[in-house]
C-alpha cells in the first residue's frame, strides 16, 4: 500500500543472533534457563524470550544463584563472573561474541605486559556498559574509560597510553580521539592504539548513510539502552532530518508523518527483524484509517 522499504542490512549482528539461538535451543529442552543481564538491548525481544521461559537476572542475583544454568550474552563478562560460576556450581552457556572475546584477550595481554607505573590502559567506550565492564575486568578494574574528550582529564599525558575501543563505538569518534591523543601525548611517552571496532557494526554507518538519503522519511527502530542504536540514529538524523526514533510499533501513531512519501525503516544491531516488520504493518494500518488507498 505505502511506499515502504525495510533496510535489509539492519537488525541483529551475528553475535546477537548466536546468543538468541543458544537461548532458544536451551529453552526448547524445557529446562530452567537464566540470562545474566538483558540478552539484547531491546525490550520487545527480551519480552518475547521471557514468554518462552528465559529468566533475566542481574549480577547481584547471579552471585546468590547455585546449581543452575546461566546464559552469558554476547557482550562478554569479566573474569569474576566465571569465578563465581565455578564457586556456585553454575553451568554457563557462553554466548560471548568472538569479536569481544578477542578484544578481551588483547587488553589482558597489554595490561599484563605493561609496567603498571608508566602505562595507562584506556578504553574508548560507555562507562557501565556491559561490554566495557567485561573489558575493564581484564585489567583488575584499572583501565581508564573515556566516553568523550570531556574525560581526557583522567589521563596523564606524560605516561604511556595504550588505547582500545568498545566494539560498537563510532569509527569516526575513535579516529578523532586517536588524533587528539596523538597531539596531547608528551614527548618521550608512547601512544599505541588498536582499532578494535567490529566491522559488521562499523559498516552500518555507510549503509545508513545511503539508506537515509534514499528515503524521504526514516523510522529508526531501537531499544533506548542500545549504544549502537544511539550512534546509528544520530547518524541517520544527520543525513536525513526527517528521522524518527521509535522503540515499538505503537509509537508510530504519535508521529505526524506524511504517508504519501517514501518511508524507510531501519534499526540497530539489537533490533529484531520482526519488530521492523511490525512498524511497517502499523504504518499500513494507519494509512487505511486515514483513507489512503493502494495505488
Amino acid at each position: 500500500m505505502l511506499n515502504i522499504e525495510i533496510d535489509k542490512k539492519s537488525g541483529f549482528c551475528f553475535g546477537v543472533v548466536n546468543a538468541i539461538s543458544k537461548a532458544e535451543e536451551e529453552l526448547a529442552k524445557g529446562q530452567t534457563l537464566y540470562c545474566l543481564g538483558d540478552i539484547v538491548h531491546n525490550g520487545q525481544e527480551v519480552e518475547r524470550l521471557t514468554r518462552l521461559g528465559l529468566i533475566t537476572i542481574d549480577h547481584e542475583q547471579f552471585e546468590q544463584l547455585h546449581d543452575a544454568k546461566v546464559l552469558l550474552r554476547a557482550h562478554g563478562e569479566p573474569p569474576r563472573t566465571y569465578q563465581i560460576a565455578k564457586e556456585n556450581n553454575l553451568t554457563l552457556i557462553d554466548a560471548s561474541c568472538p569479536v569481544v572475546l578477542k578484544l578481551q584477550a588483547r587488553i589482558k595481554k597489554a595490561y599484563q605486559a605493561a609496567p603498571e607505573d608508566d602505562t595507562q590502559i584506556v578504553i574508548y567506550g560507555k562507562k557501565g556498559h556491559a561490554e566495557v565492564n567485561g573489558l575493564v575486568g581484564q585489567t583488575d578494574e584499572k583501565a581508564i574509560v573515556i566516553e568523550s574528550e570531556a574525560d581526557l582529564s583522567k589521563l596523564d599525558f606524560s605516561k604511556n597510553i595504550s588505547l582500545f575501543s568498545q566494539t560498537t563505538k563510532s569509527l569516526e569518534g575513535f579516529n578523532h580521539l586517536v588524533s587528539t591523543l596523538s597531539e596531547k601525548i608528551v614527548k618521550g611517552a608512547e601512544f599505541e592504539y588498536s582499532d578494535t571496532i567490529c566491522r559488521q557494526v562499523a559498516n552500518r554507518i555507510p549503509n545508513i548513510t545511503t539508506f537515509a538519503k534514499n528515503n524521504d522519511i526514516i523510522i529508526f527502530v531501537s531499544g533506548k539502552k542500545s549504544s549502537n542504536g544511539k550512534v546509528l540514529y544520530e547518524h541517520s538524523k544527520k543525513m536525513n532530518s526527517n528521522t524518527y526514533f521509535v522503540t515499538e510499533a505503537d509509537e508510530i501513531a504519535e508521529l505526524d508523518l506524511d504517508l504519501n512519501k517514501k518511508i524507510g525503516i531501519c534499526g540497530a544491531t539489537s533490533t529484531p527483524r520482526w519488530l521492523m516488520e511490525d512498524v511497517a504493518d502499523k504504518l499500513n494500518e494507519l494509512a487505511l484509517s486515514k483513507g489512503i488507498k493502494e495505488e
